[in-house]
């Protein structure tokens, strides 16, 4: 279980293992680590992006949700994706998590995660204020045409409130930088049909769903697993691709208890909780979410031990 990236999969062709997938096949959303007073630690993000990168990530994803990106300022996000490019940007795509419910406000992250280095964005759908179908393919579009990087759009309407339907997927999909989807609406038939009449490379953005994903036709995960368990993760993809079937799913299976302490409580309290009891930075959350309890962090200790994760 500690192997290294090179072991854990049969990708010893680096293009053969990215084909098809712009921004690699593994891709964990980093949380963002806070010194004891909340404040941003850009040498604990260094180590922690290093870390990822050196388990096997071909991607990370810097100031997403489990990045706490509602609670991080521009300025903080400007900072945190400056130190990890300088970190691991010659050995990982760096994604920016841009998304925000204010079109403007998106556009302007946009443009300066690319005047940073961002190797792509990563917009969720507007959330709370739910938009029209129309009014996503406008804002998504104003988002595609604002920068020169690819785009990848993260369809999870239970955050969200409303989803990205096929028909709107397949009109953006027409965009030349609209090249991916984080998909956490779970509905393999509707990603199914956008897979067979799109060019878009779909990701896995639930960790339990990655294999069934993958049978349809998705390319790779964006995890939050993937902070303490991104070898057995790639290994499952990697066996998948191969037509490994029966390795990948005992993968699959053996992983599962990973995932329901990863969801047990909101995923940056879970993996914040990992990164700590690991030793790893990790730091507090920024209110309103909380630390887990003594309480909480033994049962999360219960659940990676079932999956493999010592801690």
């Amino acid at each position: 279980m500690a192997q290294t990236p090179t072991q854990v999969v049969s990708d010893a062709d680096a293009a053969a293992w990215r084909a098809g997938a712009p921004f690699g096949r593994m891709i964990t959303a980093m949380i963002t680590p806070f010194k004891a007073d909340g404040s941003l630690d850009l040498d604990g993000a260094r180590e922690l992006a290093a870390h990822l990168v050196d388990a096997g990530n071909d991607g990370l994803v810097i100031s997403g949700t489990t990045g706490e990106s509602p609670t991080t300022s521009d300025a903080e996000q400007a900072d945190l994706l400056a130190a990890v490019l300088a970190e691991v940007g010659g050995r990982a795509r760096v994604i920016a998590g841009v998304g925000t419910n204010d079109t403007a406000h998106t556009l302007e992250l946009a443009r300066r995660a690319e005047a940073v280095g961002a190797h792509g964005l990563l917009v969720v759908t507007p959330y709370y204020s739910k938009p029209t179908q129309e009014g996503l393919f406008r804002h998504f579009t104003a988002v595609a045409d604002a920068t020169a990087l690819p785009v990848m759009l993260y369809d999870i309407p239970h955050r969200a409130g409303v989803p990205i339907e096929v028909a709107t997927l397949m009109r953006l999909a027409e965009h030349p930088r609209v090249v991916a989807v984080k998909d956490a609406k779970g509905d393999l038939v509707a990603g199914s049909t956008v897979i067979a009449n799109t060019d878009l490379a779909y990701y896995s953005g639930d960790d339990p769903l990655t294999l069934p994903w993958l049978s349809v036709g998705a390319v790779g995960v964006v995890s939050m697993s993937g902070h303490v368990a991104a070898p057995r993760i790639r290994a499952m993809i990697a066996a998948y691709l191969a037509g490994n079937a029966a390795e990948a799913t005992a993968l699959h299976q053996e992983l599962l208890p990973v995932h329901a302490g990863v969801t047990m409580l909101p995923g940056v309290i879970s993996l914040k909780a990992a990164m700590n009891m690991l030793g790893l930075p990790g730091g507090p959350v920024r209110l309103p979410l909380v630390d887990a309890t003594e309480e909480q962090a033994a049962q999360l200790k219960t659940y990676y031990a079932a999956g493999g994760v010592k801690i």
